[in-house]
């Protein structure tokens, strides 16, 4: 009887021992825990120098717009007046080149600015309330096609000199969407969108309506609700271009 009970007294102080063991390893790892928990979020802290670690992307991408379309300015106002100071060396030694001969070049690459009767067409989304039944987004908005349809159409009617949103358009000129928005000469533009043509107007109207791309966005105007408009400016003034003249021919084959 002794030893059965000596026994049982043996069994209960391991079981004891053991429970020990287990509550102390707990409480060391919920420590660990804790501490490396700490750690996180003093390195997290450290590295934000107080700014967030994650910030708005949208709020990251319109800051990188903005601060690009800034450069873009600066730097466009600087080819300027660069050309401003060619210009007028230019004149002082002609190197051989009449006035008349450098006006007349000036006027074929877009660097002086020039006035006249025009032909002014808008392109705009749709409202955003009008969502058709079946029909993509992305058929409700304007496109750079639609701009370009625009663009070409006016230069195979005689346009003398052309505009999109303010800026002079020449040969090398692009319109590349990105995103929601159109860019042109580096610079992003919201709609609506405003494209000028100076020349003799009725031709230009003439070429509107006689352009199948146009009149396949225009049908679209009528199902969907984009926006058109048209008309006629007794004298508009547009200004030089201002962008880059920089041509580099690269030899294909």
């Amino acid at each position: 009887m002794k030893r059965q009970w000596m026994r049982a007294w043996a069994r209960l102080r391991r079981a004891s021992k053991r429970a020990v063991e287990i509550r102390l390893g707990q409480r060391i790892a919920s420590i660990a825990v804790c501490v490396l928990a700490g750690f996180m979020i003093a390195t997290s802290a450290i590295n934000a120098g107080g700014t967030d670690l994650r910030p708005n992307r949208n709020t990251d991408l319109a800051g990188l717009i903005q601060s690009e379309s800034k450069r873009n300015a600066e730097l466009t106002e600087r080819i300027a007046k660069l050309r401003r100071d060619v210009d007028a060396l230019t004149k002082t030694d002609g190197g051989g080149v009449n006035e008349q001969q450098l006006r007349a070049a000036s006027e074929v690459a877009a660097q002086t600015s020039v006035k006249g009767p025009a032909v002014v067409v808008t392109l705009d989304d749709a409202r955003s309330d009008v969502q058709p039944p079946g029909v993509s987004p992305e058929l409700l908005v304007v496109h750079q096609q639609d701009i370009q349809a625009v663009v070409n159409a006016l230069w195979s009617g005689g346009a003398e000199a052309m505009t999109v949103q303010g800026q002079r358009v020449t040969s090398r000129t692009g319109v590349k969407c990105v995103g929601n928005s159109v860019v042109l000469h580096g610079v992003p533009y919201a709609p609506p969108y405003e494209i000028a043509a100076i020349g003799d107007t009725d031709r230009l109207d003439r070429a509107l309506s006689g352009s199948a791309a146009v009149q396949i966005y225009r049908q679209y105007v009528t199902a969907y609700g984009l926006g058109y408009g048209q008309r006629i400016e007794a004298s508009v003034t547009m200004p030089a271009y201002r962008g880059s003249l920089d041509i580099q021919a690269k030899r294909i084959g």
